[in-house]
């Protein structure tokens, strides 16, 4: 008989005078693999709509921060502006925006 090398990816698991022993008396080798069973869906199912919806949060956070910042910055430079023109006039009317409140 020829010498023949385990088959496949089970080569590791089978001592070699246990696969050596089987194929010179022709006995077959059992191989008994344990496995459990799943009850239910993996991980990485759940983890990949929790990362995309948190993502989304993270934006539309980054986003309403950034408007009211926008909106701060638009407020603050609008007073300056009232502040340092003085009194607006359109056709003869005035109006003070902002004024002491020292009179």
């Amino acid at each position: 008989m020829s010498h023949r090398d385990p088959p496949g990816i089970i080569a590791p698991h089978i001592p070699a005078d246990d696969w050596r022993r089987a194929e010179a008396t022709g006995r077959p080798v059992v191989i008994v693999v344990q496995t459990t069973d799943q009850t239910g869906r993996p991980l990485h199912q759940y983890l990949f709509p929790i990362a995309v919806a948190g993502a989304g949060v993270v934006g539309v956070f980054a986003t309403v921060a950034a408007f009211l910042a926008l909106l701060d910055f638009a407020v603050h430079t609008a007073t300056a502006i009232a502040a340092a023109a003085g009194p607006l006039s359109v056709g003869g009317i005035s109006l003070k925006l902002f004024g002491s409140k020292h009179r």
